[in-house]
């Protein structure tokens, strides 16, 4: 096999800028339009406008929380007097492998075999054994075979954490790189990264997760935009904050700074975002590079991208009930900000849940949550969201799509689950996405969606019978339409699943050598 050659016109992840002005005005219309909230002859049954009124206070919340990570900075210079690309510490690279499948793990390992740098190692972290996979000593096989090391571990504690804990207690390199199996890593990757470590308080660098197959199904496509979302407008506002935070994958990392923190958290499924936290919390730096330097795989189907968001927002939601955010010390108030922010995002599937739920209230019973005419809340929320709409189109240059909004939109449930989780303090396994699409009919994830919509219609048609057409009914059944158009992609995804396979059940053979 030849070796893997990266491409030579890298992608562009898509990001704009937003002006000053256009975010004041983002923050004038927003305070205009919860003045309307606080009308008290706005109020109907008081409750059910209760959980409105917290639904959209938290939306504010968050949008405030977007346009203060994407208002204008000035960004730091690549040509400042620091960036010496002569500075070449000992650069050790991991390579997380946990069963998945022989050619990705090798294609992996034959580009990091291309990185231009002097002073570096490659390691493969096989936790295959660990994780009782069938297929645990092919990793240990790509390593004789393309002349690495082979780490594989007998003891799966901590999951991915541990994995590379262990990888650390037994090499020595300056900086850590760790890329999922998955991850072909472009030539450049160390030569565009470790020159930020010449100041002695960069803690870690982290690059882009780009997904070269985007273009595979809606499933892929609407996971890369999601991304890419993230990646472009997000990251570079929290880079300007020193609020850039671990990402799983493409990351260098000073082994100081993560011995400081006694290494990877194992305690929690989203290792990487805690121990950010930890980090940061020692006054280490970070920065996030805004180029394609790795590329590995979205998830190909419905219930591999159902896992990797439950997973992150489990561990996120940990992170917000458990940490105390605002009163951390040695963070400073940007990073307070960003990080409740970034965990806050998954609390969003509980104020989808309450909005979709109300409108079917009123329709069944004709219980008013709202005592004003649609016509005087339309005066308000129409230019409000339109303004938000626009705001977000400009920050990502036009890549966010209905298809990504409705995905996050139609995910309330997964993260309604790992909120209960999260809250109940339930044990999660760690699961490692897997790599290649899953044969299965994962139509049931979407039952829930296909629920809601007949007893949409059945309410409408209710509300009809009882008051007719008035517009009470027709703003109601406006919302439950809208819900049921947001949760359309999200169904048509999981129908478009493809029949299971019949797995091949081998026990795993053999016992694993601790350093090949």
């Amino acid at each position: 096999m030849e070796p893997t050659e990266f491409r030579k016109t890298k992608p562009v992840i898509r990001s704009g800028v937003v002006s000053r002005t256009l975010i004041l005005l983002n923050i004038f219309m927003a305070a205009v339009y919860f003045s309307w909230w606080l009308v008290p002859s706005h109020v109907g049954n008081p409750f059910l406008y209760g959980v409105l009124v917290v639904g959209e206070a938290y939306h504010l919340f968050m949008a405030f929380t977007f346009w203060y990570t994407v208002w204008p900075r000035q960004k730091f210079s690549k040509n400042r007097k620091e960036f010496i690309y002569a500075f070449e510490p000992t650069v050790d690279v991991f390579i997380t492998v946990t069963g998945e499948p022989k050619d990705v793990v090798e294609a992996t390992v034959r580009a990091a075999k291309q990185l231009d740098y002097p002073n570096h190692r490659i390691y493969i972290l096989n936790d295959g054994w660990a994780a009782k996979k069938v297929n645990w000593k092919e990793a240990e096989d790509v390593a004789s075979e393309l002349s690495v090391t082979c780490i594989t571990r007998e003891n799966g504690h901590g999951a991915k954490a541990g994995n590379i804990n262990n990888a650390l207690s037994q090499t020595h390199g300056e900086i850590v790189v760790i890329f999922d199996a998955d991850m072909e890593v472009a030539p450049d990757f160390l030569q565009k990264t470790i020159p930020f470590f010449i100041n002695p308080k960069m803690g870690f660098v982290q690059a882009p997760q780009y997904y070269r197959n985007l273009d595979l199904n809606e499933v892929t496509g609407s996971s890369w935009e999601q991304q890419e979302f993230f990646f472009g407008a997000i990251m570079e506002g929290k880079d300007s904050l020193n609020s850039a935070f671990l990402c799983g994958t493409n990351v260098a990392i000073r082994r100081t700074a993560l011995m400081d923190v006694h290494g990877m958290r194992e305690d929690n499924v989203a290792e990487d975002f805690l121990t950010s936290l930890a980090i940061h919390q020692k006054g280490w730096q970070s920065r996030y590079v805004k180029e394609v330097l790795a590329e590995g795989l979205a998830p190909e189907d419905l219930l591999s991208y159902y896992k990797q968001q439950f997973r992150w927002a489990r561990g996120s939601l940990e992170v917000l009930l458990s940490e105390n955010l605002l009163f951390k010390k040695g963070l400073s108030w940007a990073q307070k900000i960003e990080y409740l922010s970034s965990a806050l995002f998954y609390t969003n599937g509980l104020v989808v849940l309450a909005d979709s739920l109300i409108p079917i209230i009123f329709l069944f019973t004709g219980i008013t949550p709202v005592a004003s005419t649609t016509s005087s809340f339309a005066l308000f929320f129409i230019p409000f969201i339109y303004l938000v709409l626009y705001t977000l189109n400009r920050a990502s240059n036009g890549s966010l799509s209905f298809r990504s909004m409705a995905l996050t939109q139609s995910s309330f449930l997964l993260q309604v689950s790992a909120f209960a989780a999260a809250l109940l303090k339930e044990k999660t396994k760690f699961s490692v996405t897997p790599k290649k699409a899953q044969l299965g009919n994962f139509a049931y994830l979407a039952y829930p969606h296909i629920i809601y919509t007949g007893i949409s219609a059945l309410a409408i048609f209710t509300a009809l019978v009882r008051d007719g057409l008035t517009p009470s009914v027709a703003a109601n059944s406006a919302w439950s339409v809208f819900n049921v158009i947001m949760f359309i992609p999200f169904i048509s995804m999981a129908l478009s699943s493809e029949p299971a396979a019949k797995p091949e059940l081998v026990a795993p053979q053999g016992s694993p050598a601790s350093i090949v």
